[in-house]
């Protein structure tokens, strides 16, 4: 598929959020997190994924969202917080997430934490892209 303007990927992931999680149309903005602001448990995070492959006609694997050969590894983990080695890892397979909060307090169990609305049409954008 072809990419598209940033409005119509917002759109069509607003929408996704909407049915998924059964929010408001105007409680999904770019800025709302998925987990915090929407409520989102880790079994929505795979309806999501379903909506989001329906919606775009990509295919979207666990790994590309949360690489769990990082978040398992004990190179990068002790006591459930990524070790620097770790963060880098996990910055360079998961590009579309801004990573500065998160790296105050790098714990694997807040790792949802860092998803808003717009990381995942970011993702959807690098989606597109790449196919």
């Amino acid at each position: 598929m072809a990419s598209m303007p940033r409005e119509e990927v917002f759109d069509k992931v607003r929408q996704a959020l909407v049915d998924a999680l059964s929010v408001e149309e105007d409680e999904v903005t770019e800025e709302a997190t998925l987990t915090g602001d929407l409520q989102a448990e880790s079994i929505d995070i795979l309806d999501i994924v379903f909506r989001l492959e329906k919606a775009f006609n990509i295919k979207i694997s666990q790994e590309e969202l949360t690489p769990q050969d990082v978040l398992s590894n004990p190179d990068y983990v002790n006591n459930r917080k990524l070790n620097d080695a770790g963060l880098a890892a996990l910055k360079e397979r998961v590009q579309h997430a801004d990573w500065s909060n998160f790296e105050q307090d790098p714990d694997i169990d807040k790792i949802l934490d860092v998803f808003t609305v717009g990381t995942i049409v970011n993702f959807v954008e690098q989606k597109l892209q790449s196919s």
